[in-house]
């Protein structure tokens, strides 16, 4: 079970020492939704629930070869993106994707909660912006089919 928020960035931190990754990805199902995931030459397929703050989610490791021949199944365009992990106080991750490509100039930040009482009484650095966790025009599969929301 995953617990997280999300929310847009009202203003970028510095990030030059902050650990990140580059991440592409991209949606072979949008229901459910089965994304598939590359970080560091690793490859995933990701089996999502249904639902916003609190969603069920199955991953699986698959070699390369997998990934490339799911990647011509793709519905809408991937998603590359660079993450930056952030910590945040009580042991928590800020996790900041600044997209490129089609997403370019669009960044979020995703806090994954060990529990729904530590994400409900959350409260947001100031370099947060606008909560967009029930805001399905954010998902990235939403996203990877029709852009970034007007």
């Amino acid at each position: 079970m995953e617990i997280e928020r999300k929310f847009l960035v009202k203003e970028c931190p510095l990030l030059y020492h902050y650990p990140n990754k580059a991440l592409t990805q991209g949606y072979i199902a949008m229901d459910p939704v089965i994304r598939i995931r590359e970080i560091a030459n690793n490859f995933w397929l990701t089996i999502k629930s249904k639902g916003t703050m609190i969603r069920e989610e199955f991953e699986l490791p698959i070699t390369k070869e997998q990934y490339t021949s799911l990647c011509a199944k793709l519905e809408g365009e991937p998603i590359a993106k660079t993450r930056y992990f952030i910590p945040l106080p009580n042991d928590l991750t800020a996790e900041l994707d600044i997209y490129q490509g089609n997403l370019q100039g669009l960044m979020t930040v995703e806090v994954e909660f060990p529990t729904l009482d530590d994400a409900d009484r959350f409260n947001p650095p100031l370099w947060f912006g606008k909560d967009i966790t029930y805001d399905n025009r954010y998902k990235n599969n939403y996203l990877s089919l029709n852009g970034i929301p007007k």
